[in-house]
Parts: C-alpha cells; structure tokens; sequence
C-alpha cells in the first residue's frame, strides 16, 4: 500500500497524504472485488463440462478480475485525484499490469497449497 500511495502520488503530481487514502479505498475495493469475484468465477466454472484448471482458464480468471475491477477504480481515481477518467485510466496502467499477473500467480499458488476447491474438483477426478 506504500508503494502504491507513493507512486500515485508521484504520477499524480499529488501528496502521499492526499493518496494513502485512495490506496486504502483501491485495496479495500479490490479484495472485497476478488472475493465476490472469485464466488461467482467457481460458480461459473462448476457449470463448465471441464474442470481442469488450465493455463488458458487461469489467464482467463485474472484478466477478467482485472479489466471488472477496473470498472471500480477508474471512476473513484478520477473523483478522489479530481482527474479526466483518460488521466485515470493512465494512472491505474501499472496496477492493470501488474495486478493480473499477480492474481494468476496467488490463484496458483493457493490452489496448490489449499487444494482446488469443490467447483474444479467435481470433475476433474473424473477427468
């Protein structure tokens, strides 16, 4: 959260002051974002005829996380920075980069050490 409170601070010409806390907001939205995305994702994926967990569905599960969870943030970026939606959108291309590679490298590796959850197991024994 420093780091990204500084560095939209930096980008935004702005205070760490005036940015910590969109840092805690941008945070806050994304966690409670994953969770809610990640209960409807499972949801989809039990009614998939596969259940294996591909590298493509993986790619897939983080790109789409990141580019809804851009819905959320561009909006409150341009509000909380008093910013064009345009500015947003460039502030926020470090996280739309960074933040899908991060999800599909924790969604691995919580699957490996937690096991798959229930929607990507039905099948995938019978796979």
């Amino acid at each position: 959260m420093v780091i990204s409170s500084v560095g939209l601070a930096i980008l935004a010409g702005d205070s760490v002051e005036h940015t910590g806390p969109l840092s805690v907001m941008i945070t806050t939205i994304a966690v409670t974002w994953n969770f809610i995305y990640n209960i409807l994702y499972e949801k989809w994926e039990a009614k998939q005829s596969s259940h294996i967990r591909t590298v493509k569905r993986r790619v897939g599960h983080a790109i789409g996380f990141q580019l809804t969870l851009v819905l959320f943030l561009i909006p409150l970026i341009s509000w909380w920075i008093d910013i064009s939606l345009i500015a947003a959108f460039w502030l926020d291309v470090a996280f739309i980069i960074i933040i899908p590679v991060y999800t599909f490298i924790f969604n691995w590796s919580f699957d490996k050490l937690f096991g798959l959850p229930i929607s990507a197991q039905a099948k995938a024994l019978a796979e």
